[in-house]
């Protein structure tokens, strides 16, 4: 008589199969909801500039508006790669703002250099660029092992700090969208794994004894 199916290894794959196929579904609504927020994008890059104040508190649907604020204080510098406006690299310059009642701080990229040393020649004043988040410089294994910390809102300054070169501005064509590819992932995750789990069944009753 032939061996049966074993019952709980399939409903284990089963199992594993179904989670698969239901991130790759995830996959393809997050496609949808993210080209829906790159057109929103895209129709902040042509609205026209705000008080950072009035798009107060920032959200992703504030993103790549462009906004003016005051720096009244440069709190500290920090820096990170970056890009400049004519296409070279260098070191993107952060300034850390207070701004009092506009909010509880801002960031602002004041432009880029070859050195990291912070500029001396700009401790605030008026600021106006798109507003794009605060780049997360944290390694990924700690972002995974732990809360993520609060978003702050940083506007690209579309006039650099004496000495520095500008900035590329934020581009919503740079945002990825990679959901359909990686629902096209776990799909076929999903039929490898059945195909596997088939040929192993297949190898198991090959290797039976006759008349087992």
């Amino acid at each position: 008589m032939m061996r049966r199916i074993p019952v709980v290894p399939t409903i284990l794959v089963m199992l594993a199969v179904a989670a698969m196929i239901a991130l790759g579904v995830w996959q393809l609504q997050r496609r949808h909801e993210k080209e829906a927020l790159l057109a929103l994008y895209a129709a902040n890059v042509a609205r026209p500039p705000a008080a950072f104040a009035a798009l107060w508190p920032i959200d992703d649907h504030s993103l790549f508006r462009e906004a003016s604020a005051t720096c009244l204080e440069v709190t500290g510098w920090k820096v990170q790669a970056g890009h400049g406006a004519a296409g070279q690299t260098g070191w993107s310059h952060i300034a850390a703002c207070r701004t009092g009642a506009e909010g509880p701080g801002i960031n602002v990229d004041m432009g880029v250099s070859p050195s990291a040393d912070a500029p001396k020649g700009w401790t605030g004043g008026p600021v106006r660029g798109r507003v794009v988040w605060t780049p997360d410089g944290s390694p990924l294994v700690a972002r995974l092992f732990s809360s993520p910390a609060p978003r702050t809102p940083l506007i690209v300054s579309e006039t650099p700090a004496p000495g520095l070169s500008p900035t590329a501005p934020p581009d919503p064509g740079s945002v990825p969208n990679n959901h359909f590819a990686y629902a096209v992932q776990w799909f076929l995750f999903a039929g490898v794994a059945v195909i596997i789990y088939g040929v192993a069944l297949w190898r198991r009753k090959a290797a039976a004894p006759a008349g087992a």
